[in-house]
């Protein structure tokens, strides 16, 4: 069985219109959801991008243990598996994270490659800029985010039309794939676009297709790394701003499906859905502005964390909704199953491939996310509940076999098997925690941006959520300081 993931970053559910959104905003996601099966509860796992393709590629969990990072010698990368079955592997990206120091393993681990340079910050071209030719859009960048503004516009100063954009250039490299190798044996391909992912600059007729507001200062990339400085911008930006950051985004969403549907085609054409097995999702979303904040950083609402998944499988006797409970970390198990792996090490990823043939509805009682370093969040599907953390009064470590400089100086780094299902030592490495937060409980059904804390009004549910949350770190074998830091009693 053939295998396609397609996936793309910092993509909102709310924003496609298979889960509600303005009709015309997706068409090709519209598309798509009328021959597949749609997941209304399919939620984050580890956050943010690097994290979460640990866990597609390897099975285990991310966040408990480390932060952004390479493969580890103990993973079992996933284009590697399905290669032991006779799968020709192929990743076609513009995701330039990967080919960034301390995110090794991941293309390596593809039997080909294919990269399309220049998203974000990727340092691609050093040219000389000459500030006075900053083009306004750059310039605004720039007023919040320096330096950011003048390497992006180094990366697209020479684009002339769309066709010269990430999405179109990469969906047309996955198109002319398949034209190549479809029906030549089996294969995974996976197509990852860093669209929708900000800065969210978008040519015509998509910068204007949802927004009538404008104006040169608006910028298109807020910043939120540093809250001190989203502090700021919100204190000064104008509901036309906000507007107008909304409006790029959703004009993202719209080119980079119109390019998702020229695959699409090039699928129908070619007969693909009859023999392959489809998968389309995202890493995480991305808040735009709904509570004085951007990004995808706890605490992690449904806006952000409830994220869209659509499977394809050519049994499928027709569309459906599945209201199963399901995580990032389980693509890796559900991928391998669907091409017919078995026996593979997953640590914490299972397939879900049953609620795919339709034979049950039902996948997980409950789901656990989060960043490192901060809190841990967990949802029984109808209840959710961002536990805060103290990183001033307990300590914080890494677990990697990769060493890299401790960020406390207090501590001595020591190597041991401390990851329960890993028969080799590791480094313990002593981070510097940042920070301190209370803890949030809501209700899935409470309105975006009018949440209200149930932490004190509901303590019978705060007491079973946190129970719930305590029996998911156990499960998951992880590090006993998490529960120091989290404030939370092992059972």
């Amino acid at each position: 069985m053939n295998v396609i993931l397609i996936l793309l970053d910092s993509l909102n559910k709310q924003h496609l219109e298979p889960y509600g959104a303005a009709a015309g905003s997706s068409p090709n996601f519209e598309r798509l959801a009328r021959r597949s099966i749609k997941f209304e509860n399919h939620y984050v796992g580890s956050l943010p991008c690097m994290p979460a393709r640990r866990e597609l590629f390897s099975g285990r969990k991310d966040f408990l243990w480390r932060p952004w990072g390479h493969l580890e010698a103990f993973d079992h990368p996933l284009p590697r598996e399905l290669a032991k079955l006779g799968h020709r592997t192929q990743l076609i990206t513009d995701h330039y994270h990967y080919w960034e120091d301390g995110a090794h393993g991941y293309i390596e681990s593809f039997q080909g490659f294919d990269i399309v340079r220049g998203q974000e910050n990727d340092p691609w071209r050093v040219d000389p800029v000459d500030m006075d030719e900053l083009p306004e859009w750059a310039q605004a960048i720039e007023r919040w985010r320096p330096g950011w503004g003048v390497q992006h516009y180094r990366n697209v100063r020479d684009f002339k039309d769309e066709s010269d954009f990430f999405a179109a250039q990469v969906m047309t490299k996955a198109g002319d794939w398949l034209r190549r190798n479809h029906g030549r044996g089996d294969y995974y391909l996976q197509v990852e676009l860093f669209d929708v992912h900000e800065p969210f600059l978008v040519p015509e007729p998509y910068r204007s297709m949802w927004t009538e507001a404008d104006d040169p200062s608006y910028t298109c990339w807020p910043p939120y790394q540093d809250a001190a400085r989203m502090r700021e911008f919100f204190a000064q930006a104008t509901q036309g701003e906000i507007d107008f950051i909304r409006g790029q985004y959703k004009g993202k969403v719209s080119m980079a499906d119109k390019w998702l549907g020229r695959l699409m085609d090039t699928m129908d054409d070619l007969g693909v859905w009859d023999d392959t097995a489809v998968i389309v999702t995202t890493d995480h979303g991305h808040d735009l502005g709904e509570r004085q904040a951007f990004a995808k950083s706890f605490p992690h609402f449904d806006t952000h964390a409830n994220i869209p998944l659509f499977v394809w499988h050519p049994s499928l006797a027709g569309a459906r909704t599945s209201q199963a409970l399901t995580s990032t970390v389980d693509l890796y198990a559900t991928i391998l199953d669907l091409a017919g792996a078995t026996g593979v090490e997953a640590a914490h990823s299972r397939s879900f491939v049953p609620v795919i043939r339709g034979e049950t509805d039902h996948f997980r009682d409950a789901v656990l996310y989060g960043n490192f370093g901060t809190g841990a969040c967990c949802t029984d599907g109808e209840h959710v509940l961002m536990q805060g953390y103290d990183n001033e009064a307990s300590p914080l470590y890494m677990y990697s076999g990769r060493l890299v400089r401790p960020g406390r100086t207090d501590e001595e780094i020591t190597a041991g098997r401390y990851i329960p299902d890993v028969p080799y030592p590791v480094w313990r490495i002593p981070l510097a925690g940042w920070g301190k937060e209370g803890s949030i409980l809501v209700s899935r059904s409470d309105p975006v941006g009018e949440e209200e804390n149930r932490i004190e009004s509901d303590p019978d549910l705060a007491k079973r959520m946190r129970d719930l949350l305590v029996s998911l770190l156990e499960e998951e074998g992880c590090p006993p300081e998490q529960f120091d830091r989290l404030g939370l009693t092992r059972v």
